[in-house]
């Protein structure tokens, strides 16, 4: 095994450096024409836990990554092992955060990606969210009323040692800690086009501000958040309608101050952005559509959470939707490790293809030494040759590659619109407490907004405010980024009052709107007059209607869908259609060991809709399979063969106790 290294390192490193005497400067890229992924292969996170890295050990989990058929790794800088033990006394040697030496190594990962075929994606930080030890209290997330307050964060490369998280709604705070992060990383962003990545938010939300935040306020709406901010998550009112004004500005922080500069910074650095907005306070769709590809989560989040982030996708032009996937999968934070099934894998990368995934990120790899694979993150399946996927690692990926590349070509299929609930859930404040996680509490994370089920037939996309602005009507089509839509549906409590103006200059247009509920205006200061005469004009037009069966004249793509679920793309061929096995809807945290255990033979004849005809089908769905097809301009109808058969799983009903550990306790009143 040792000779094998040795003869690797030597022959890895004659290519390296001749690769690396090829590579010029790199220009601006062109971010709409490069291809972000150079293939479909799936990816893993890399957990580097913080210790030695050594040139062997790298080399040897990049090949075993290479043989198993994965893509790419992104690594992931954790804390050193003996941080599970709470040991803040011993010193795990490593390179020093950021240092020449640290540079180095990751320097000659990315060089031996590069040489492998691979790609190579980096966190940009330790652990998460973004902060270091070197971050001065006047630039860390603070909070409302507490100045003496700012987040800690401790599970860092740095372990023991603690610091601070950054001020994510200050540009000034971020800028700073991605100047010295950018500089770590600027030698190992040369070669191959790669991603910076940010996961998704755990900056402590509830009173979130920074300096200035509540000047601006009261400038903007005229009152003193101060006066309210006791009560600020109450469920009355006038609180609610305070929450939505606060909610308001601070989405807009959050876009302007952090994820937009995000971006930026990764362009100036050569490279792109990769990120989950999931959990930011802030508006999920205008979040995602700031950046070069949008990254979804499961199973914390819901497979249908990836329609929110899929639609902003399309909305937006990004071609490219990955998902963090398989994480807590049967449970947090570690049920099951290492004995996890692949049919129960299958089951959840089919639930995200079917909602708008084309590539599957594993969650994840633990950095090993070479030759062994003892080393273990807790939150994740196990990807390593000692865990019990290991034999079906490269067919499943061969698998999950097929159904990408397929479901990356074209755009995503568009037709009705559907008007995101952002209003209804920042004044809705917490969930209720049966719904809530001990990392989850407020209804504007969207965990739990779920597309009509009646529009099921229609394959509809999300859409807000800030996209029914930009969008352009043509001939009776909606057009923005990459999707069209023949009409708009509105089932919301609250709309704000530029988004109101904007439907209601579609509706004059002659643009089909489907209001099932008249909305009502938010924000603390109100009634303004002109929202009412907004709702009459929508109101006495004939194009709007208030049930969906009113609207007849939209027909649908796929009639006989309530059982199973699909995603559809449009190519300069035709149509491609995924189908998930019907084991795949409605899947929940945390999946069940081996509910994926399947021996029904289940057959839907559905038509599908396409080029002014109605084209019968039959789906037949073996136990485990999905189906892809493809429909050409002529309506012939073609199957392509994605079969993988998992082994079957064992099924073990999940002892439910009183008190999950990730679930809030209740009062007992």
């Amino acid at each position: 095994m040792k000779k094998s290294i040795l003869l690797l390192l030597i022959f890895t490193g004659f290519i390296v450096n001749s690769f690396a005497q090829k590579i010029a400067k790199r220009e601006q890229i062109d971010l709409q024409t490069s291809q972000l992924y150079k293939d479909s292969r799936p990816w893993t996170r890399w957990w580097w836990f913080a210790s030695v890295i050594e040139k062997p050990a790298i080399l040897d989990n990049l090949q075993w990554l290479k043989n198993n058929g994965f893509g790419g790794a992104e690594i992931a800088w954790v804390y050193p092992l003996n941080r599970m033990q709470k040991d803040t006394i011993h010193y795990t040697p490593r390179q020093e955060w950021l240092s020449p030496e640290w540079t180095e190594m990751v320097t000659f990962t990315k060089q031996s990606t590069d040489s492998m075929g691979l790609g190579c994606d980096f966190t940009f930080g330790s652990l998460w969210p973004f902060g270091d030890m070197k971050v001065p209290f006047s630039e860390a997330s603070m909070k409302m009323k507490d100045p003496n307050w700012c987040q800690e964060i401790s599970r860092t490369w740095d372990y023991p040692k603690k610091g601070y998280v950054i001020d994510h709604l200050s540009r000034k705070a971020f800028f700073n800690y991605a100047e010295r992060t950018g500089n770590g990383l600027k030698p190992a962003i040369k070669g191959s086009l790669s991603g910076l990545f940010c996961d998704s938010w755990e900056v402590e939300t509830k009173f979130l501000t920074t300096s200035g935040f509540e000047a601006d306020f009261s400038k903007k709406y005229g009152y003193s958040l101060s006066d309210y901010s006791d009560s600020l998550y109450s469920r009355n009112e006038p609180y609610r309608q305070v929450r939505y004004d606060y909610m308001k500005l601070l989405s807009n922080y959050v876009i302007e101050e952090f994820y937009k500069p995000f971006t930026q910074k990764s362009h100036e650095l050569g490279a792109y952005s990769r990120v989950q907005c999931s959990g930011a306070p802030c508006d999920i769709i205008s979040s995602y559509a700031t950046v070069d590809v949008p990254e979804s989560e499961a199973l914390l989040y819901e497979p249908s959470f990836s329609n929110i982030v899929a639609s902003a996708a399309g909305l937006s032009g990004k071609k490219v939707v990955t998902s963090e996937t398989f994480t807590c999968l049967y449970g947090w934070p570690s049920d099951h490790h290492s004995q996890e099934q692949t049919a129960d894998l299958k089951l959840l990368a089919d639930a995200l293809f079917a909602n708008g995934v084309n590539h599957i990120i594993w969650h994840g790899k633990p950095f090993n030494p070479a030759g062994v694979d003892t080393v273990k993150f807790y939150a994740s399946v196990h990807v390593g040759k000692s865990g019990s996927l290991a034999q079906e690692i490269p067919a499943f990926n061969r698998y999950m590659e097929t159904v990408s590349s397929q479901m990356k070509k074209g755009v995503t299929y568009s037709d009705v619109a559907v008007y995101m609930p952002t209003e209804d859930s920042w004044i809705a404040g917490e969930l209720p407490v049966e719904k809530q996680l001990i990392w989850a509490w407020g209804a504007y994370e969207q965990r739990s907004t779920y597309l009509p089920e009646e529009l099921k037939a229609w394959r509809p996309l999300w859409i807000n405010g800030d996209f029914l602005r930009k969008a352009t009507l043509k001939n009776g089509r909606l057009y923005v980024g990459d999707v069209s839509f023949s009409s708009l549906y509105v089932d919301v409590k609250y709309m704000d009052i530029e988004s109101l103006q904007r439907v209601t200059e579609l509706a004059a247009e002659g643009f089909p709107v489907c209001l099932k509920q008249i909305p009502s205006e938010p924000g603390f200061h109100k009634p303004n007059p002109e929202y009412g005469l907004l709702i009459s004009k929508l109101q006495k037009r004939g194009n709007v209607k208030y049930a969906w069966y009113a609207m007849a004249a939209i027909k649908p793509l796929i009639s006989g869908t309530e059982k199973f679920d699909y995603w559809c793309r449009s190519t300069e061929d035709g149509l491609t259609i995924f189908f998930a096995n019907p084991k795949s809807q409605h899947l929940t945290f945390p999946l069940g060991y081996g509910q994926s255990l399947n021996n029904k033979m289940e057959n839907f004849d559905v038509k599908i809709q396409y080029q002014g005809k109605k084209i019968p089908v039959k789906l037949a769905f073996s136990p485990y399979q999905s189906l892809i097809l493809k429909i050409d301009k002529n309506g012939k109808v073609t199957f392509i063969d994605i079969s993988f058969i998992p082994k079957t799983p064992v099924y073990q009903p999940r002892i439910k106790k009183d008190r999950e550990l990730w679930e809030v306790e209740r009062s007992k009143n």
